[in-house]
């Protein structure tokens, strides 16, 4: 079949993976990381966050934390806003540490960013976890989904701003704990499968710890997952289901392809 006909001809080559939206760039406080992705297939689609940001006019002006022409790679898979003030990011196969120290120099050295403090988590380097979002979301003020392969001792590095440069300090907690600390209350985790170690193996090949919170206690989650899906009601969450058909053989879950541009707090 002659895909390119006289009367469809694409401008440009597709890329397959554009409809992962939260990887290219991200939104972090009132700025954006135009990241450095971890293929250099998937490079090419940061181009598009690049002209937006410096010229359409709703957005040029934007603060903005990282370039995709830097060294390091870190993608927005990695990168979660926990709080106004407050930022979780990924040390995983896609995001390298020496990316994280430099997005912390730039956020902590802009004067209208409100984060001052960035939590970075060493999870296992593997396909099955390649982001944290895919092991580890936010689905209330004080709720998060949790896949259990996370749940044992975890290294945790909290950054903070010292002078003109950062302060780097390991946490050796249980995850409630240091979570506890930078939200202020205590915290609930739902772990994928509900504990039940055959089930949350299953579902987190379908992303069953991937949720995309669009309100605090209203998530999207693949329909598929109904053991994960079931625990989340069981807490109080309120779960819209949608198919995921062929996608979650992508390996992304609903939070993947999705890149909210502005929050309300």
């Amino acid at each position: 079949v002659d895909l390119v006909s006289e009367a469809s001809k694409m401008v440009v080559a597709p890329m397959p993976n554009l409809y992962f939206t939260r990887d290219p760039f991200a939104m972090i406080g009132n700025g954006v990381s135009i990241n450095r992705m971890y293929s250099i297939t998937r490079n090419r689609e940061t181009i598009y966050g690049e002209y937006i940001f410096n010229y359409h006019p709703d957005f040029k002006g934007t603060p903005q934390y990282y370039s995709r022409y830097n060294t390091f790679h870190i993608e927005g898979g990695d990168i979660l806003n926990i709080n106004e003030h407050v930022l979780a990011i990924g040390i995983s196969q896609r995001t390298e540490p020496d990316a994280i120290d430099g997005i912390a120099h730039n956020i902590f050295n802009d004067p209208t960013s409100p984060v001052d403090t960035i939590l970075a988590f060493n999870i296992p380097n593997n396909r099955a976890m390649m982001h944290l979002d895919t092991v580890f979301t936010q689905i209330d003020v004080d709720k998060f989904t949790i896949h259990p392969g996370i749940m044992g001792p975890l290294s945790v590095f909290e950054i903070t701003p010292e002078g003109d440069g950062i302060k780097v300090h390991e946490i050796n907690a249980p995850l409630e704990q240091i979570l506890e600390k930078y939200i202020g209350m205590p915290v609930t985790l739902i772990p994928c499968g509900g504990g039940d170690r055959i089930a949350a193996e299953r579902e987190q090949w379908n992303d069953g710890s991937n949720t995309l919170c669009i309100a605090p206690g209203r998530v999207v989650v693949y329909e598929r997952n109904d053991v994960t899906n079931a625990v989340l009601r069981k807490n109080n969450i309120d779960v819209i289901e949608i198919p995921s058909a062929e996608l979650s053989r992508g390996r992304g879950g609903p939070r993947c392809m999705s890149m909210p541009v502005v929050r309300e707090d």
